[in-house]
């Protein structure tokens, strides 16, 4: 069995050093066992090769502990006169962390790992010798997968490069990422832990910043996009006096970032367009400031007349409807109590509404059994 390399992460924060979040492995199940063929003696089966969700790893410290990147299970016992029947092979484990999506390298989906102790295997071992094959044992299967990795997050941070994600992950939670004035700061994902004083724990996904065109790879593009799909929530983060990536790039007004990330969100995967959200609109500090958000909140109220602010191909299906728009300064602190409150009062709702709705479920089928029932007691 794979022994899990160990180290407690931080406590408000968890920064991915040098990030992986692909890696390829070869997996090859144990051989069979041989039969016996003159007392019918029945070889053992080789060990199979599973992916375990594990605390406290990643694909880094699995690329480290394992260069060649093998694994391969025990070969099953062959049968002898002491034991006619051999022992199975022992199986292989490959410890990997929570959101692991297992797949082939031509994409097929072998199976999800979403929580602790989630199991998938990957490489079944060969079957022992018996009558059946003339007691030759098969070899185990072999292929090559991957491990997809996919952050699993309370709220996942969205906006353009330079929007000022990283310094507000830092005032919410007392994170330290990389900060600097040039747009392409954040280039791996970060993870913040929002502390509340009656010790609930909040996960914020800073990550790395989209530029028009994410959802064709352009940017960190699918990098980032992928990671979005597993966090509960989106925090839309946005500069109030507007965003512009380059001198040959069009300048972009606080609303036309809101709409063109929606519509990246939108184009990759239209489901994540039901993922609750809600607005933090940055740099709240800088002169002018309160003017922009007012025409901003005016702007969000009736998107549809503000159209032709956006270029045709960019412009969503549905606009997003946010819970709150929180003005900050992610600076001076400005907003930022409240918008912990927004985010626990977000998450909190939306917990309460899965809970009635799974009670609704469980009710409806109670009714339908005891329906049923009744039915066939009265001879229907």
């Amino acid at each position: 069995m794979v022994q899990c390399l160990r180290r407690s992460p931080p406590p408000f924060f968890l920064q991915y050093g040098n990030f992986i979040d692909n890696l390829r492995l070869y997996a090859r199940g144990g051989g069979g066992g041989m039969g016996l063929p003159r007392l019918g003696g029945q070889g053992g089966n080789g060990g199979d090769v599973w992916v375990v969700a594990t605390k406290n790893i990643s694909l880094k410290k699995i690329k480290d502990a394992y260069p060649m990147r093998r694994f391969i299970a025990g070969p099953g016992e062959n049968s002898s006169v002491r034991a006619l029947k051999g022992a199975k092979g022992a199986d292989k484990e490959i410890c990997a962390p929570v959101g692991i999506t297992v797949t082939t390298d031509d994409g097929s989906i072998i199976g999800d790992l979403n929580d602790l102790g989630d199991r998938v295997m990957v490489a079944r071992g060969g079957s022992g010798g018996t009558f059946h094959s003339a007691f030759k044992p098969q070899r185990g299967k072999a292929k090559h997968i991957r491990l997809d990795l996919k952050l699993i997050a309370d709220f996942g941070l969205v906006g353009f490069p330079n929007a000022g994600k990283s310094s507000l992950l830092t005032a919410l939670s007392n994170a330290t990422p990389q900060i600097a004035s040039y747009a392409f700061t954040t280039l791996r994902p970060e993870i913040g832990k929002l502390m509340y004083p009656d010790y609930k724990q909040i996960s914020v996904a800073d990550l790395p910043g989209l530029i028009e065109g994410a959802h064709m790879n352009k940017g960190m593009g699918h990098k980032f996009l992928k990671h979005v799909e597993r966090t509960k929530q989106l925090l839309f983060v946005v500069d109030v006096h507007g965003f512009q990536l380059a001198s040959k790039t069009p300048f972009r007004s606080a609303f036309e970032a809101v709409q063109l990330l929606t519509k990246e969100l939108e184009l990759y995967k239209e489901e994540l367009m039901s993922k609750p959200a809600l607005l933090a609109v940055n740099k709240m500090d800088l002169p002018g400031a309160e003017d922009k958000l007012s025409e901003l909140k005016e702007q969000l109220q009736n998107p549809e007349q503000f159209t032709d602010l956006l270029p045709d191909d960019m412009i969503p299906k549905n606009y997003l409807t946010f819970r709150d728009v929180v003005p900050v300064s992610a600076i001076t602190g400005l907003g930022i109590d409240h918008l912990k409150t927004c985010i626990r009062q977000s998450l909190d709702e939306h917990a309460t509404m899965e809970t009635n709705a799974i009670h609704q479920k469980k009710l409806q089928e109670l009714r339908s059994r005891s329906r049923t029932r009744s039915d066939a007691c009265s001879g229907r």
